[in-house]
């Protein structure tokens, strides 16, 4: 539990302040945020050295020896700019392939993860009780499972979400992507918040927990305060959507977001990533992970009628 929060659900005055005092100072510094230029054609060849890059975001397509050689010295993420080409397939990598469908069969999570290690995806994203049986079928492919936790309304108790994650990581989730509790969000109950997300990185070490923010039903000053609070509570990513709330990822929820967690959580762009286009502008944004059951579309340029 953070320092500072409480075991029930009241607010925290000393929480309450520090966290109006970060979103006032981020709020300062997004007026002030300079955008960045991506307007270069990735088909031109490109010569920029680090002193004249002017961050055009193609250096995917564009320079692809740089990045071979930045994934070689343990990069593991890049961003790339819409209108590039079909990213290569070891970009597949970046994305979570994702099944969180309630009536999901055993058939369906067979696929999925022969999806995932054909394409070499970075995980396979499940519903909790499917962990143990996507576990088995990932074992020795390097794709990890991960499990979603107070999915998907976020409402449960910090510690009914806390035993479900612990659970979990018993059951072979090497990732967990919890909801928000978005109720005591907007009721600006920040220490019940953060004590929510504490408990769950706590319960899921060592393994890295992302929280879900779903953005599409939050204000502005909500969403830089859920992306503070999951920094302080200990979460390495903060994420869009659950894919069933009111909306999806945008271009400009991800550079928010980016904006106020720096370089030292990732991003995650989840909900309406349906194309290869679709994802090129969430990494171009500030994404550095996208959540997707149209994944094979994304990876191939081809079309999907998936809702996530």
């Amino acid at each position: 539990m953070a320092r500072g929060a409480t075991d029930g659900g009241g607010t925290h005055g000393g929480v309450e302040v520090l966290v109006e005092v970060i979103a006032r100072k981020v709020a300062r510094q997004l007026q002030l945020a300079p955008t960045g230029d991506f307007g270069s054609d990735p088909s031109e060849p490109c010569d920029a050295t680090d002193l004249t890059c002017n961050g055009c975001g193609f250096c995917t397509t564009r320079k692809e020896g740089v990045v071979d050689a930045l994934v070689g010295s343990g990069a593991s993420r890049f961003g790339a700019a819409a209108g590039g080409t079909a990213p290569r397939g070891d970009l597949a990598s970046m994305i979570d392939h994702t099944l969180l469908k309630p009536d999901a069969t055993r058939e369906d999570l067979q696929k999925v993860c022969d999806e995932a290690r054909q394409w070499h995806f970075a995980t396979v994203c499940v519903n909790a009780s499917n962990i143990p049986l996507a576990a088995k079928l990932l074992a020795g492919s390097g794709v990890k499972p991960i499990a979603v936790v107070g999915f998907p309304l976020g409402a449960m108790t910090g510690t009914a979400k806390a035993f479900e994650a612990r659970e979990a990581v018993r059951n072979g989730a090497r990732e967990i992507d919890m909801v928000i509790n978005i109720g005591a969000l907007k009721s600006r109950d920040y220490a019940t918040v953060l004590d929510d997300i504490c408990r769950v990185v706590t319960a899921s070490r060592p393994y890295p927990v992302k929280v879900i923010l779903e953005t599409a039903g939050l204000s502005q000053d909500e969403k830089v305060i859920g992306c503070a609070l999951s920094k302080a509570g200990g979460a390495a990513f903060v994420k869009t959507s659950t894919g069933f709330g009111p909306g999806g990822a945008t271009v400009e929820d991800i550079q928010l977001m980016r904006r106020i967690v720096g370089e030292e959580l990732g991003v995650k762009a989840s909900g309406g990533v349906r194309t290869t286009d679709d994802a090129q502008k969430m990494m171009a944004a500030g994404a550095d992970r996208i959540g997707a059951s149209a994944s094979i579309a994304i990876v191939t340029g081809g079309k999907s009628n998936s809702s996530y």
